[in-house]
């Protein structure tokens, strides 16, 4: 951004915890001035493994970062948003949320990622009119950090299906790069639309 001789603030706080949305709210506000886009796109994808033994604490962590999380931070800007009449928020979901069975071992993933699209999809309708709109990205298979650190656990641990499915992904060279799902959050943010699931997995 700042190489592009734009304005940027790097704000580090753990989304998970109550107290984050207002601060990363606050700090962007006195740094950037009125918001108008959130892009929701932090997440954990822990816990992994056999359901039976997930500590449930860990499971409820994940629904902390992966959904209370956006939407504490959609709620500290969204006044502002329809006060001025528009604004954009995208949240960044998984293809999990469309077949939950896909990824046996990613329970809490598949739960907050069905959960956040569900808050999406309900928050568009809520805001239908006001000049705010409210999408769903799925991404698709990606290159990042994510998948890397799923394919560095041992198989014991998380389960050989899954194991062996995120390696078959990295070998089969159809991973995207992050600029892929980065265009079409620009392409959401630029148009009109609320209320949409835009998957890269269903690209036209």
């Amino acid at each position: 951004m700042r190489a592009a001789g734009r304005r940027a603030v790097q704000i580090r706080a753990d989304i998970g915890d109550p107290d984050a949305a207002a601060l990363i709210a606050a700090q962007a506000q006195a740094a950037l001035g009125d918001v108008h886009i959130v892009v929701n796109n932090a997440a954990t994808v822990t816990p992994i493994g056999p359901t039976a033994s997930i500590d449930p604490d860990q499971w409820a962590r994940a629904l902390a970062v992966n959904v209370v999380g956006p939407m504490r931070l959609t709620r500290a800007l969204l006044d502002g948003m329809v006060k001025r009449g528009w604004g954009r928020i995208v949240n960044v979901s998984s293809g999990i949320a469309a077949a939950p069975g896909a990824m046996a071992g990613m329970n809490a993933y598949a739960v907050s990622k069905a959960a956040l699209e569900a808050h999406t999809l309900n928050l568009a309708a809520e805001l239908a009119g006001t000049g705010v709109t409210v999408n769903v990205l799925r991404p698709g298979m990606v290159d990042t950090a994510m998948p890397a650190w799923i394919r560095g656990q041992p198989p014991a641990e998380i389960g050989a299906a899954l194991h062996d499915r995120f390696m078959t992904m990295r070998d089969s060279g159809l991973m995207a790069p992050p600029t892929q799902p980065a265009g079409m959050i620009v392409d959401l943010l630029a148009g009109q639309a609320t209320g949409q699931v835009a998957d890269a997995g269903h690209r036209t």
